[in-house]
């Protein structure tokens, strides 16, 4: 799993939908739909609940993976900003 999933699907959490996160990463309501599915597979669990294919809210899981995802991002966008490349 990349940061950049980890942020995807913080963006989905946040707007409390898919489509707006798809619209507010300018990338396909599909493709972020496969990015859920892909870190899904890859942690053995559902992170949405889902209703009618609509992700309605996070599962236990879910919770979890987004309150550690915060803390991951946050920690690598602060080291992001602490290099010195030139």
């Amino acid at each position: 799993m990349k940061i950049q999933d980890m942020k995807f699907i913080l963006e989905i959490v946040n707007t409390g939908s898919i489509s707006m996160a798809a619209k507010n990463l300018y990338i396909s309501q599909p493709a972020l739909s496969q990015c859920v599915k892909k870190v899904e597979q890859e942690l053995g669990t559902d992170l949405f609940i889902r209703h009618s294919g609509k992700m309605v809210k996070l599962t236990k899981a879910g919770l979890q993976y987004a309150d550690m995802a915060r803390q991951i991002t946050g920690v690598y966008d602060s080291f992001l900003k602490t290099l010195d490349v030139q």
